[in-house]
């Protein structure tokens, strides 16, 4: 099978773990990276040996290229996943899928009109740490689902990061930043959120950029750091979740929990492929490592763009979709939302997967055959 074409738009810290993922692809070739800073673009495309480096325009002009891969800015997640699809390109773009709920719904009717596919990350769920999971929930193994527990809680990235202000923007903030992997592998887990019901706050407004040349240089802060809610889902489940940037040290709290009749899953950190995942039987004392149901490494950034592209091949829906992203837009914006009302926010959006689904792993990097 031809291989699509495909171009990305961001040149920034994560385009090298695509580039270097979906180099390895069966299913796509990355053919052209185009970048607001041409010479970032240009840096990259000697990194990775790609042969053209376009404007914007440029690249959307391409008739040979048939997806975009959109690794801009938050900011701009909408307005270039708009501009792709008005140029008849299929799009596959960063976490999250829009900043507002009114720009996503843009996105998704013009997908739909224009008969083009949109998608999202976080691609982590179809890793084998959240798909064994979702297996062992199918298969019985804690009952029924009853309730989660999810925690993201530490300092903020700029402690770490050489340019973090744009995580202290709207669009930002521990939910939209780190939210995205935990509720969509709570929506992969449990179902579609009902409602969501939340206090949001920033605890600590007085930071300072710790690391790089802009060490010492204040941040302003404009966007939620701590956020605690309560989501209820279509099935009955309840979870609790926490994401915060104002935690200066915890005990070991695990990333992710799901509560059943007969037992508990303890899910490896959904910002992960893969993770070891542990199931606890009710009246049982010891924790039982679930065989994977294929293996992985910790990284595959990129294979919900080939699973999409897959699916384009074979003319049905795709995992990691712009319904599933914009599913948990509204999620992230109903933490804020009940904070700021003071009730519960009930979503207008659901998401229906598909319990048959099971990765095709020829989309995975093949092991090397021994001679």
């Amino acid at each position: 099978m031809q291989k699509m074409k495909a171009g990305i738009i961001g040149c920034g810290n994560i385009s090298a773990v695509y580039l270097n993922n979906l180099r390895k692809s069966p299913v796509i070739e990355v053919v052209a990276l185009a970048d607001m800073l041409a010479e970032r673009a240009q840096a990259r495309a000697e990194e990775f040996g790609i042969e053209n480096v376009y404007t914007v325009d440029e690249m959307l002009q391409r008739e040979d290229i048939e997806l975009i891969i959109n690794l801009t800015v938050p900011g701009s997640h909408a307005m270039m996943n708009t501009a792709a699809l008005e140029a008849g390109k299929h799009v596959y773009g960063e976490k999250p899928f829009s900043v507002s709920l009114e720009d996503g719904r843009r996105v998704l009717e013009l997908a739909e009109k224009k008969g083009l596919y949109a998608g999202c990350a976080p691609d982590t769920f179809l890793g084998a740490g959240i798909q064994t999971a979702r297996r062992a929930i199918l298969d019985g193994l804690i009952g029924k689902p009853i309730a989660a527990t999810a925690f993201f809680m530490g300092r903020g990235p700029e402690w770490w990061h050489h340019d973090p202000e744009f995580f202290y923007a709207s669009g930002g903030g521990p939910m939209f930043d780190m939210g995205p992997y935990y509720l969509t592998a709570l929506v992969t887990l449990l179902g579609p959120i009902r409602r969501v019901s939340a206090s949001a706050g920033i605890q600590i407004p007085d930071r300072k950029i710790h690391t790089g040349p802009k060490g010492g240089t204040p941040l302003r802060v404009q966007t939620p750091t701590h956020l605690a809610g309560t989501l209820d889902f279509s099935n009955g489940a309840i979870a609790s979740m926490i994401t915060s940037f104002d935690i200066r040290g915890t005990s070991d709290l695990p990333r992710m929990e799901i509560y059943g009749t007969e037992g508990t899953l303890s899910v490896p950190d959904p910002n992960d492929f893969s993770g070891e995942v542990k199931l606890r039987r009710f009246g049982e004392e010891e924790w039982v490592t679930i065989e994977p149901v294929f293996e992985c490494s910790v990284n595959e950034r990129g294979l919900g763009a080939n699973e999409m592209v897959n699916a384009i091949r074979a003319g049905r829906k795709h995992q990691a979709s712009g319904e599933l992203g914009y599913h948990v837009l509204e999620a992230m914006r109903a933490f804020e939302k009940s904070s700021l009302d003071g009730k519960h926010i009930q979503l207008e959006s659901t998401y229906t997967q598909d319990e048959d689904f099971r990765l095709d792993t020829k989309l995975l990097p093949q092991p090397k055959q021994e001679q």
